[in-house]
């Protein structure tokens, strides 16, 4: 089981700063909500920690692609809530199509069979 963990880690790793910013399309939140969404629109395959989620998250502000400011959560206790900015929402873009084409390079590879790229069916 550890093992399954450790790989899901390093898959997520990977995809973790397009997920957050995918969250933050419908609105703005703060940290434990941005990883509540994730495990349930994931149907609770991923399981997004802490020591993950808030180092990606100043990564993402660091860079532009999201701001914050302080509020309070849905128990009135005060909680730094994270928006997407305009740079996150083209850099979401460019994500969205570099792991798309991932997804059907890895797909091609391992015998999955996909129409041809540009294909409407």
């Amino acid at each position: 089981m550890e093992k399954r963990a450790q790989s899901d880690g390093e898959m997520l790793k990977g995809t973790l700063d397009m997920m957050v910013l995918r969250t933050l399309v419908t609105g703005d939140a703060h940290g434990h909500t941005i990883a509540k969404v994730i495990e349930r629109t994931s149907e609770n395959v991923l399981d997004v920690e802490q020591g993950s989620l808030y180092p990606a998250l100043h990564r993402l502000e660091d860079r532009g692609w999201v701001s914050s400011y302080w509020g309070a959560s849905e128990n009135n206790r005060k909680a730094k809530f994270y928006r997407l900015t305009a740079a996150g929402k083209k850099q979401l873009v460019r994500e969205t199509n570099r792991w798309r084409q991932m997804a059907r390079a890895i797909a091609l590879v391992m015998g999955e069979k996909l129409p041809a790229e540009g294909d409407t069916e």
